[in-house]
């Protein structure tokens, strides 16, 4: 099988990818196309089929794996597949696994990082709602490995919540190191459930789409809640501290104009902010790269605003 991340301009494909997208489109003038997204675990690659009613087109839906004939070439410095020949392939026919993106590090020694971090929360009632999430509730912990951490930009791959959460958690744990005035378990804990409502605004693959809850409620506002389902299981939970580590969920995008319903207000906040922000930067970075094949400059790019560069020195 070639992979997504191997196509260039020229190759001619006769694989088996699976349909992410599938939308009918007409052109200027007035005929009718399929606008496509195909997917495997390396990617996604834009394709178009311009002639739908050919007699080599079947009938295929958004999430079937299909049988791909077609060629690669470059539209608007991006590559694009015109489809020439395409079929729904039966059960058996492939391996589900070349299809759907999943995290490069092994999930359970995550978890198992994880959960080292998690017990080393002194606080009691901290603890015990960790524990309540990561340890008994083995539907959300399931949820929770398999999400992703988002749709696109960054960490949009099986386990991506997960690797997402313990990067952002070892950020916080190195700044509670560094500047003593943090506190330690508040910060590490608002790290660890920062995202916990993606696990409810992002169905699961192969859809990794945006819930009803999710378009209506986003994560945040579901992470806040779910935290406070939790802690009133505790006895004697105190009320400010639920608020202080609400408040840092809340906040954890920084500004409005990011959707962030509050802006930080104590220094907790702030740190869970700024590592958030810089595991989600470091990671969008690293995914645009990872299909460049040579250093230097590698054009425009909407999320930075800037025209990015691959450097040359190892």
């Amino acid at each position: 099988m070639k992979f997504i991340n191997e196509l260039k301009p020229g190759d001619r494909v006769a694989d088996i990818y699976m349909c992410k997208h599938k939308l009918s489109a007409t052109t200027k003038n007035g005929k009718e196309y399929y606008s496509v997204i195909l997917q495997d675990k390396t990617g996604t690659v834009d394709a178009k089929i311009w002639e739908p009613g050919s007699g080599g087109i079947e009938e295929f839906e958004a999430t079937d794996c299909i049988d791909v004939f077609g060629e690669v070439t470059s539209f608007n410095n991006a590559l694009q597949v015109n489809i020439k020949r395409a079929r729904k392939c039966g059960e058996g026919e492939f391996d589900l696994s070349n299809y759907l993106p999943v995290s490069k590090k092994n999930n359970d020694d995550m978890y198992k990082e994880l959960l080292a971090i998690i017990g080393t929360i002194e606080n009691p009632y901290l603890k015990a709602l960790l524990d309540k999430f990561f340890v008994d509730d083995k539907e959300f912990i399931e949820r929770f490995r398999r999400s992703s951490a988002a749709k696109t930009v960054h960490h949009g791959f099986i386990g991506g919540l997960l690797e997402h959460t313990l990067s952002v958690t070892k950020l916080c744990d190195y700044m509670a190191s560094t500047y003593p005035l943090l506190k330690r378990d508040l910060l590490l804990t608002a790290a660890i459930c920062h995202d916990i409502g993606k696990t409810r605004e992002l169905s699961l693959f192969p859809v990794n789409d945006y819930t009803d809850e999710g378009q209506f409620l986003g994560h945040i506002v579901m992470g806040c809640e779910m935290v406070g389902e939790k802690a009133r299981q505790i006895e004697g939970f105190p009320e400010i501290l639920k608020q202080e580590l609400q408040h840092c969920i809340l906040a954890h995008h920084g500004e409005f104009e990011y959707g962030s319903p509050k802006k930080p207000a104590i220094m907790e906040a702030v740190a869970l902010n700024l590592a958030d922000n810089t595991d989600a930067k470091m990671e969008t970075f690293t995914e645009l790269l990872s299909n460049v094949s040579a250093p230097g400059w590698q054009g425009f790019n909407k999320f930075f605003e800037s025209n990015i560069y691959q450097t040359r020195v190892d």
